[in-house]
């Protein structure tokens, strides 16, 4: 792509129309990703995108599960969750690839529209920040074990500290990932190979431990509440997408690596999560003796008994404390860099004001810091339990949407559409569904509908929102999803091969270059607009009008 020096059309040269497109250029937050930028192979994309999973809350999660339901009915759970998160992860994921858009775009158009999204995106920002919390909780732990730091100043290190690793967008967080990645597979894996091998008699203790009830079979209630826990998680996919986003195009000659990156870094982020989850059963029954119940959900105890079977005693406590670090620095930059994005979305579209994604940095961190500060990991699994709630709702609802309103109905459109002015507002599609789904399950988990069918709420909020999603469909006539089917571009969006074309185009308001899918024609001038301009037009003097069969 060919940049061209910014001079906004209103002659200031740092107007706050210049100063958002520079921000937005730098991994093109809140844009179409372009093709230009998009110079990374598919396999350093997947391998960047599962660097962010190494956080050590997975651990934590198998953990306090395990320790409440057992280990039949944790291990069924996590099973359980990880094919819902495996099934519905897909057709987002293989979007954000294909289209190069994150999950906030292809909520727009995928059935909630321009504004109704924002709820979707508030979701996305809270799961970012309450993970932020829960592996800085996790980080301080560690320290107040290796240096004896108290958890206050812990938990204010743990968020200071990737500030200056977040400034800086996907070719900063490419580096960090691909290259810590070894590291923390080698001292998460090595622990436990060595207990299994030495020790078989861990593997027995583990699979017969019945947890607090006492009672060792496998039943659905338990099985149910453990999997809510685990899919708190769903909404992970969204972390995913802002990394595959910036997949190349997929051609005849590259299609065998771009699928294997997109399933890999996409839904397959799941299996390693499960198997964490796993290990975290695993490694608190091991420790359970040495440390009791409450300790043994910490990661940095679970961690110091596994290694201390295997090292000596000198290098114990180092070794789980650069384990836990690592871990937090790979997960919490990418938790503070999608949590800005997420809120600074939403507030744009809101205000039409770009406010610079750094102002949403500091506010994720600063949600973030309070929980940690009011020591939400005492009561974690009640947190992820509500919250998966609404998360399930949402994920299921453009999951739906993708795969049978727009290929099974055909009443949603093929391509994704985000652009102000082509999107209603609002769609009830989506709307409907996910406020139906979420409000329902959570008056579930509340027992506001018995005690009964409390453990089935997120088995709700899943089923409702897979059912109404098309049904709304259908009785919409999918009226609401365009409201115009032509950008007033002469070019289509997308290239022979199906991908997004990389013809490029001068906006004439912020005087940049940018790619086909990332404009629209102008309402009032013989020229074009980029959606970040058409976003924030406050007088809406270049947003098109509905078309005349859609007014």
């Amino acid at each position: 792509m060919t940049v061209i020096d910014p001079r906004p059309a209103t002659g200031k040269p740092n107007s706050p129309t210049d100063q958002a497109t520079k921000e937005t250029l730098e991994d093109y937050t809140l844009r179409f990703a372009p093709r230009s930028y998009r110079r990374w192979a598919p396999m350093v994309v997947a391998t960047t995108a599962l660097g962010g999973i190494a956080y050590m809350a997975d651990f934590s999660i198998g953990a306090g599960i395990g320790l409440s339901h057992g280990t039949g009915n944790a291990l069924v759970a996590i099973a359980v969750a990880a094919v819902v998160v495996f099934v519905t992860g897909f057709p987002l994921a293989y979007y954000g690839a294909r289209y190069n858009i994150d999950l906030d775009l292809i909520t727009r158009g995928s059935g909630f529209g321009y504004y109704g999204s924002v709820l979707t995106s508030v979701i996305f920002a809270s799961f970012t920040f309450i993970f932020f919390a829960l592996e800085g909780s996790i980080m301080a732990q560690g320290l107040k074990l290796g240096l004896g730091l108290p958890l206050w100043l812990g938990y204010l290190i743990s968020t200071l500290m990737v500030i200056p690793l977040v400034i800086y967008g996907m070719k900063a967080l490419s580096k960090l990932q691909v290259w810590t990645t070894p590291v923390w597979l080698l001292l998460m894996v090595g622990p436990l190979v060595y207990l299994v091998t030495t020790d078989p008699g861990t593997v027995d203790r583990f699979l017969a431990y019945a947890g607090t009830d006492g009672d060792s079979g496998v039943n659905t209630a338990s099985v149910l509440l453990g999997a809510g826990v685990c899919l708190s998680l769903i909404a992970q996919i969204g972390e995913q997408i802002d990394y595959l986003r910036f997949m190349p195009p997929k051609t005849e000659a590259n299609k065998r690596t771009w699928w294997t990156a997109v399933v890999m870094a996409g839904p397959g982020w799941v299996v390693l999560g499960a198997l964490k989850q796993a290990i975290g059963v695993f490694l608190a029954v091991y420790v359970l003796a040495k440390t009791g119940p409450a300790a043994a959900t910490e990661p940095i105890q679970q961690f110091r008994g596994a290694f201390d079977a295997m090292l000596p005693a000198w290098l114990v406590i180092p070794l789980a404390v650069v384990l836990v670090v690592i871990s937090q620095i790979k997960i919490n930059v990418t938790n503070a860099y999608s949590g800005s994005l997420a809120w600074t979305n939403s507030f744009t579209r809101v205000t039409r004001h770009y406010p610079g994604r750094m102002v949403f940095v500091l506010v994720n961190l600063g949600f973030a810091l309070a929980l940690m500060e009011a020591d939400m990991f005492s009561f974690l699994n009640s947190i992820l339990s509500f919250y998966s709630n609404c998360a399930i709702a949402w994920i299921v609802t453009v999951a739906t949407d993708i795969g049978i309103n727009k290929y099974l109905l055909r009443l949603s459109p093929l391509a994704p559409e985000y652009r102000r002015g082509m999107l209603y507002a609002v769609n009830p599609v989506g709307v409907v569904a996910f406020v139906a789904a979420s409000g329902l399950s959570i008056a579930m988990y509340f027992h506001a509908l018995g005690d009964a069918v409390q453990p089935y709420s997120p088995v709700a909020a899943a089923a409702i929102a897979f059912v109404l999603t098309p049904l709304t469909a259908v009785v919409t006539k999918g009226r609401y999803y365009l409201r115009r089917t032509d950008d007033g571009i002469a070019e289509a969006l997308l290239d022979t091969e199906g991908n997004p074309s990389a013809t490029t185009y001068e906006c004439h308001v912020c005087l940049q270059e940018f790619e086909r899918p990332d404009l629209a024609a102008c309402r009032t001038h013989d020229a074009v607009v980029c959606s970040l301009c058409l976003s924030t037009d406050k007088a809406a003097d270049h947003v098109l009008p509905a078309s005349p069969a859609r007014t």
